[in-house]
């Protein structure tokens, strides 16, 4: 079964790429990426695929049995691109493809994230071929860049209030995208992933301050406040002004899950809070 994996440099997918080459030969892997040159490391085949150019994909996904498609980053462009590679899967005889979505995406508060992963789901549940959903929850990473800022200033800021968050690190989201696409039993199904451990922004900033040894309180801004500050630190502003808003979905407990469906498919405990928090704080 030869397995491609879009995005496949990008961050979460090269830790996909890494745990897949624990799982199959590395021959059965193919890296769908737009500079094939950039790929080397990888230590598998790559191939041109650009989500914005549909002729470099049904050329990019022949001879391809199942897919990752890993979300686009571009807001505002995934739909159109989403369904430029679900189209081109048709054409190329893909049998089944693996999206990766947001967590509850259908109710999610975080409406400026969700909509595309909604329009995305119905494409691929129209397109006649398997699928498997997996709505990945929040990468911790997305919090634990801001703890060396947080150090430094003496605070950890954001505008998710008192919201509870399942995160889970990068590498576990990636481990069980790995397992979906090398066993079986996983087609037409939706999984709903997040982190075993659901904690607070002020729950955060008291890791912070344990494994520091300082005082690093939370402080909660309203979403106008945060995305101005965001803007302050070099931020375009509507990027500072979505990351506010994702904020404000988490405050509306968002980005909470407890059903363990994500230690269940990887078979361990997700990445704990503390063990993020130490390893962003040796990066």
């Amino acid at each position: 079964m030869t397995i491609a994996i879009t995005g496949a440099t990008g961050q979460l997918g090269t830790l996909t790429v890494q745990v897949l080459k624990t799982k199959t030969d590395a021959k059965n892997l193919v890296a769908l990426v737009r500079t094939p040159a950039k790929a080397a490391a990888l230590g598998i085949e790559a191939r041109e695929a650009d989500y914005t150019k549909p002729a470099t994909l049904e050329a990019a996904l022949a001879g391809i049995d199942t897919l990752l498609l890993v979300s686009s980053n571009e807001l505002g462009q995934r739909s159109v691109q989403h369904r430029n590679v679900i189209s081109a899967a048709k054409k190329a005889g893909v049998k089944h493809i693996v999206y990766t979505s947001l967590l509850h995406a259908p109710t999610s508060a975080i409406t400026s994230l969700a909509s595309e992963h909604i329009d995305t789901e119905l494409a691929l549940k129209e397109s006649g071929l398997a699928y498997t959903i997996l709505r990945n929850g929040w990468y911790t990473e997305n919090y634990a860049a801001s703890i060396p800022g947080a150090v430094q200033g003496g605070a950890f800021l954001g505008a998710a209030g008192e919201g509870k968050i399942s995160s889970a690190a990068r590498a576990d989201y990636a481990e069980a995208a790995a397992v979906v696409l090398t066993t079986s039993g996983h087609e037409g199904k939706v999984y709903e992933l997040a982190g075993d451990q659901a904690y607070t922004l002020t729950d955060l900033a008291a890791e912070i301050s344990k494994q520091t040894g300082k005082s690093i309180p939370y402080k909660n801004l309203a979403e106008e406040e945060y995305a101005k500050i965001l803007t302050g630190f070099g931020l375009p502003a509507p990027v500072a002004a979505a990351y506010a808003s994702f904020d404000t979905g988490a405050a509306q407990n968002a980005l909470y899950e407890n059903n363990g469906q994500l230690a269940k498919l990887i078979g361990h405990p997700t990445t704990t809070l503390a063990a993020s928090v130490a390893a962003a704080l040796k990066a």
